[in-house]
C-alpha cells in the first residue's frame, strides 16, 4: 500500500511539474485605469484566468499609454495582445497616418468591443459651446501614446488648426485630466472612451461642466472618407450638467493581436470571451449592448487572426 501511495504522490508531482511546464503568460494593453479599455483588459483576463487550471493560460492586463502604444508594444513582441481604437488598427495595417513607412504586416483583429465617441468636456463658466470655442482655450488633448491624442490631431488637421491655436495643450494621462478640469488648471478635457465614464462622471460631479458637440463640414468629411469613424451620440441625461443628446463622432474600441502570436492561445482568449458573453457583458455598462454579431465583424480593418476564425466558425457564426 506504501509503495502504492509512494507511486502515486510521484505522479502526482510529475504530472503537476508537466502542468506547470505547459503554463503560458499572456500579456493584454489596455488603457488609463479610469477608461473602459483598462475594463476591457482586466474583464478578458479574469475570464481566461478561470479557465487557467484546464488551458494553462495566465492572463495579465496592466495599465499602458493606450491604442499607439498597445500596437507598437505587440509589433515588438512585448505584449501579446491589447485595445486598440478602430481607427489606429487600420492604420497601423495599412502604414498611413502615425505609421506611414512603419506598416504592420502581421497586425491581425480578434474582435471589436463598444463604441467610443470623441468626447469633449467643458466647464460651464468656460465660454464653450461648440468646439469651434476651444481656440484660445486651454485643453487638455491626451497622453502620448493614446488614441485620444492621435485622434485629436486628426481633427485638428481636418479643421486646418495646430495645437498652437489653444492657450494651453496639456498632455494629461485620463486619470489626471478630471482633477485638472475641477482645480481650473484647464478650460476643457478630450476623452474617446465609452460611455458611461468614471473618469467623465468624477469631473462633473466636482466642477459645473458640460459635454459638447463635435460636428460641422470638417467633420462630416471625416465620416465621410474613413470607414473607422462614424457618428455618435451620448445620451442626454447621462452625466451631470449635459440634459440633451450631445452628437459627435467615434471609432470603435478593437481588440487586436498579431499573427505570430499561437493560433491556440486566441482560439482560447476569444472561447472565454464568448462561451461566457453574459457574464462579459455584465463587467462594465458600456458591454451591456455587445452583439456577438457585430463584434466579429465591426471596426475590424486588419485581418482576423486564425485562432478567432477557428472558433467563429465552430459557432457558426463564419463560413
Amino acid at each position: 500500500m506504501t509503495v502504492f501511495k509512494s507511486i502515486a504522490i510521484a505522479s502526482a508531482l510529475v504530472a503537476g511539474t508537466a502542468a506547470t511546464a505547459q503554463e503560458k503568460f499572456i500579456t493584454i494593453g489596455t488603457g488609463g485605469q479610469t477608461g473602459v479599455y483598462f475594463v476591457v483588459g482586466q474583464s478578458i483576463c479574469r475570464l481566461v484566468n478561470r479557465d487557467s487550471a484546464e488551458t494553462g493560460l495566465k492572463c495579465t492586463a496592466p495599465s499602458t499609454g493606450g491604442s499607439i502604444a498597445n500596437i507598437n508594444a505587440i509589433k515588438a513582441g512585448d505584449m501579446d495582445m491589447g485595445v486598440a481604437q478602430s481607427d489606429w488598427q487600420y492604420h497601423a495595417y495599412n502604414g498611413t497616418s502615425q505609421f506611414e513607412g512603419d506598416k504592420f504586416d502581421k497586425e491581425r483583429a480578434v474582435f471589436s468591443v463598444h463604441s467610443e465617441p470623441f468626447t469633449v468636456i467643458a466647464r460651464a463658466d468656460a465660454g464653450i459651446e461648440s468646439f469651434d470655442d476651444l481656440k484660445g482655450k486651454r485643453v487638455n488633448v491626451g497622453n502620448p501614446g493614446s488614441g485620444q491624442l492621435a485622434t485629436m490631431e486628426v481633427v485638428l488637421d481636418a479643421k486646418g488648426w495646430s495645437m498652437s491655436d489653444f492657450a494651453l495643450a496639456s498632455e494629461l494621462k485620463p486619470a489626471e485630466q478630471a482633477a485638472a478640469l475641477g482645480d481650473n488648471k484647464v478650460d476643457a478635457i478630450i476623452y474617446t472612451v465609452g460611455h458611461p465614464n468614471g473618469s467623465i462622471q468624477e469631473a462633473v460631479s466636482t466642477v459645473d461642466a458640460k459635454l459638447v458637440p463635435v460636428e460641422g463640414d470638417a467633420i462630416d468629411k471625416l465620416v465621410e472618407d474613413n470607414p473607422f469613424y462614424a457618428y455618435a451620440t451620448v445620451p442626454g441625461g447621462m452625466y451631470k450638467g449635459t440634459d440633451s443628446d450631445v452628437k459627435t463622432f467615434g471609432v470603435k474600441a478593437t481588440f487586436v493581436t498579431s499573427s505570430d502570436v499561437d493560433d491556440d492561445v486566441v482560439y482560447e482568449v476569444v472561447k472565454a470571451v464568448f462561451d461566457n458573453f453574459d457574464r462579459f457583458k455584465k463587467l462594465h455598462p458600456a458591454f451591456e449592448t455587445l452583439k456577438e454579431e457585430e463584434m466579429i465583424s465591426d471596426g475590424l480593418s486588419a485581418p482576423l487572426h486564425d485562432g478567432a476564425v477557428k472558433y467563429y466558425k465552430e459557432r457558426g457564426w463564419m463560413e
